[in-house]
């Protein structure tokens, strides 16, 4: 069972995704907050698999929300998607670099959500495939500061190869066909780039191949 806590300043809204989550058998929503305060209480807390947050909240936004839960070492796998009504809103990279796993827009399709909910649950991929490109093109182009990307040699060559095709947005599956390997064995080089890198997800290994130059962004 997917444990979800819901953040958002609209009751209205947390309603509609309760219902939604909890028609299905593997997702229970277990919480819900108005402010970021209350979700980052709340997570501590529940310890839930996934929290949606809205990114614009009164008082403790979604973005300190998913700071003060992304930096708790007790919440290391909870796994935290934005939630906004634009597709590129400056505020989603801050949320991203703050450890949010992903965002998704409001306006998403009900099927999207809850596959992104399972597989950000599971730390299988990025969320919003039509615009993650986009994202992170405009991600990379907002300077991080010096020093924020971790050093690559730690990797082996086989791994930084891996981390490339994450950066690229593939599957394990994917990966595993692209490098012409087992799945099981895509799953292990996934993880041990996880390790060595200190990443909490997918998300954040995407984000350091960009920003320590391994992979350039294509301007389109």
């Amino acid at each position: 069972m997917i444990r979800v806590l819901l953040a958002d300043d609209q009751p209205l809204i947390r309603a509609g995704f309760r219902a939604l989550l909890n028609a299905e058998d593997d997702i229970e929503v277990v919480g819900e907050a108005g402010d970021g305060a209350e979700a980052a209480a709340a997570a501590a807390r529940l310890k839930p698999d996934v929290v949606l947050v809205d990114v614009r909240m009164p008082g403790t936004d979604g973005i300190e929300a998913t700071r003060r839960i992304a930096a708790d070492p007790a919440l290391h796998g909870v796994r935290i998607v934005i939630l906004t009504n634009y597709a590129l809103d400056e505020y989603v990279f801050a949320g991203l670099r703050a450890g949010a796993s992903g965002f998704l827009v409001k306006d998403t399709q009900p099927a999207e959500l809850l596959h992104a909910v399972r597989v950000v649950a599971n730390g299988d991929a990025l969320m919003s495939p039509v615009v993650t490109k986009r994202l992170i093109a405009e991600f990379v182009a907002t300077p991080a500061g010096p020093g924020r990307a971790p050093e690559l040699d730690v990797l082996t060559p086989r791994e930084r190869e891996i981390l490339t095709l994450i950066a690229a947005g593939l599957s394990n599956e994917d990966i595993a066909r692209q490098a012409h390997i087992s799945h099981t064995t895509a799953k292990t080089h996934v993880s041990r780039v996880l390790t060595k890198l200190g990443a909490r997800d997918r998300a954040q290994l995407v984000m350091i191949a960009y920003e320590s130059g391994l992979v350039s962004p294509r301007r389109h």
